[in-house]
């Protein structure tokens, strides 16, 4: 891609990156899309929008089938700590999970498209709420969707740990079952001198925390992979005041969807335990449920297989991740993959610091662009 057509995209980055918003609420992203898409010929694209999300149609010339590319939309509850000079005008949120320059590549993509059309139909999906609560399944299941649901579909996620020019996939499983996980304790707050007439949520909690990392170690198998993690606890209000209530909460990543219900199971007999040893009542919210990312076999290979012998990029077979991403939704139903690309940043994912490498966006434009007209010229 010639360096006068990637500026463009890199500014729409930089834009999108002052406006992260929640899932849901991404109001001020879906109209910057939307104005963006409203100044493209029109005669070329069809565009629908869902809830805060876009869906946008460019029909082929002679269609044989609809190919779908997704991206997702909405920012993180972080405060930017970046060094930038377009740093995020919303207090208390970022785009600290690249979502800003997936979208920046989906519009490079599109517009490349919409003045070089190919046979088949494309439709990009502008997806919302990826970050919870979870806006893929939702828009999977929506009318809109549905009157223009692809044949294939493909996604992309940006990777801190690879270097700009890097593309990382694999086929089968990519990504992790996730779900969120809530409980709610509830006993009887009293003074600190007089422990006997209250029931105390601090030593509930705690022993309940302790208890639950025994599930991972003591009832799944060693050579299976499952992540449980309280990151969170809120107990108590004062030094002299025994707690009442208490709230856990966590996160629980599978690679199988059997393992995910046996991790809820246990979850649910060690929390009647709880509420049986201690005499309290508990309450679980599983929150926000993803499925496993999941790639389609056939695909991917062939997708590798391109990379490797029509490309300049580095590919790497990657392991699996414990990551979540509602994109496997899509995959449930329709063939297609998504893959890693290199950003090259010091700092993780969801990191305050976060400065992803914007080279990654003329690689991921130029590689999406020409693998999607290859596929326009095949079977």
């Amino acid at each position: 891609m010639a360096a006068t057509t990637v500026e463009p995209y890199i500014q729409i980055r930089r834009q999108l990156h002052q406006i992260p918003e929640p899932g849901f609420a991404e109001f001020k992203t879906q109209q910057f899309i939307l104005s963006y898409l409203s100044r493209l010929p029109s005669r070329r694209l069809q565009i629908q929008t869902w809830r805060t999300g876009i869906l946008a149609k460019i029909p082929g010339q002679n269609p044989r089938r609809c190919i779908g590319y997704r991206t997702d939309m909405d920012g993180l509850p972080i405060t930017e700590q970046s060094t930038y000079n377009f740093r995020s005008r919303h207090d208390g949120y970022m785009h600290a999970c690249g979502h800003d320059m997936h979208m920046a590549i989906a519009l490079g993509i599109l517009t490349h498209f919409v003045n070089h059309p190919i046979d088949d139909d494309l439709v990009f999906i502008f997806q919302p709420a990826e970050e919870g609560p979870g806006g893929a399944l939702p828009m999977l299941q929506s009318e809109e969707f549905r009157a223009w649901k692809p044949d294939l579909i493909f996604a992309l996620h940006i990777a801190p740990e690879y270097p700009v020019g890097t593309i990382a996939t694999r086929p089968g499983i990519l990504f992790a079952n996730t779900s969120e996980l809530f409980i709610d304790l509830t006993g009887t707050a009293g003074h600190a001198a007089l422990p006997h007439r209250a029931n105390d949520m601090v030593i509930a909690a705690s022993q309940l925390a302790i208890q639950l990392q025994s599930i991972v170690s003591r009832n799944i198998d060693p050579l299976d992979s499952v992540v449980l993690t309280i990151g969170k606890m809120e107990i108590g209000t004062k030094q002299n005041v025994i707690a009442g209530t208490g709230r856990l909460e966590g996160t629980i990543r599978t690679l199988s969807a059997e393992s995910m219900q046996k991790v809820k199971s246990r979850i649910e007999a060690i929390v009647r335990g709880i509420e049986l040893g201690f005499e309290c009542r508990a309450s679980i919210d599983w929150g926000a449920n993803y499925c496993q990312v999941k790639n389609d076999e056939k695909l991917t290979r062939q997708f590798m297989e391109w990379i490797n012998t029509r490309t300049e990029y580095r590919l790497v077979e990657c392991r699996e991740a414990m990551t979540g991403e509602d994109f496997g939704y899509f995959l449930t139903e329709i063939p297609g993959f998504m893959f890693w690309l290199g950003a090259d940043t010091p700092f993780g994912l969801h990191h305050p610091q976060i400065e992803p490498d914007e080279g990654a966006i003329p690689v991921a434009i130029d590689t999406m662009t020409r693998y999607i007209r290859s596929l326009s010229m095949t079977t």
